[in-house]
Formats: structure tokens, sequence, C-alpha cells
């Protein structure tokens, strides 16, 4: 998924939006519109595009060692966030429930 993929999924969530809180384009967040969390962090690291999700706890670990491409969350809490690096190692499927799994922690 390229960065534009991920946008567009994010926001078939309902009651979320798109924001730049940096005023840099590499920087995009999806936020929760009620309360205004963030959910997704997206961003270009390294020559890939980086996702950032809130982790559930029990399965923050897991999904660290299920997937080299999925490490402690960068520049964020490592205690509660993990790094997607899409790489093309992560199927999209999981790509996809990590982000709804974040989505739901924080709302």
């Amino acid at each position: 998924m390229d960065r534009r993929e991920l946008i567009d999924f994010c926001l078939t969530l309902p009651d979320v939006y798109e924001d730049y809180p940096f005023h840099d384009d590499n920087w995009t967040v999806i936020r929760c519109r009620k309360n205004k969390k963030i959910f997704v962090w997206i961003f270009e690291r390294e020559g890939n595009i980086w996702v950032n999700v809130k982790a559930d706890r029990q399965w923050r670990d897991f999904w660290r060692s299920a997937f080299e491409a999925i490490v402690p969350a960068y520049h964020l809490n490592k205690e509660h966030w993990n790094s997607l690096i899409m790489d093309g190692s992560i199927p999209e499927d999981t790509v996809r429930q990590l982000i709804m799994e974040s989505y739901d922690l924080v709302r």
C-alpha cells in the first residue's frame, strides 16, 4: 500500500479526518473527529512509508515478533505504539486490521 491508499483506507472509517499538524507534507495523521485523537501517523523514513498505529498491550509484542517490519514506534511511546514499515512484507489485510484496531483503541 502506498501513502494515498493508506490515507484513503483510513478515511473509510466513521468520523475521521486527515490532518497535517506540523505543516509538513511528510507527516500525515488521521484523527477521530469527536475527540481529535490521532490513531494513525503516516510518514516517509529511510526510503519507506511508515505507519504508526496504537497497539493493545496484549498484542503489541506478538505483532513485533510476527513481522520484522513491525517495530517499536518511531517518535512515539514504544509501550503503546508500533511502526509498520511498508516494505511489502506485511500483508495488506494485516495492515488494515492493525489500523482498525488502533482506531478502536483511540475512539
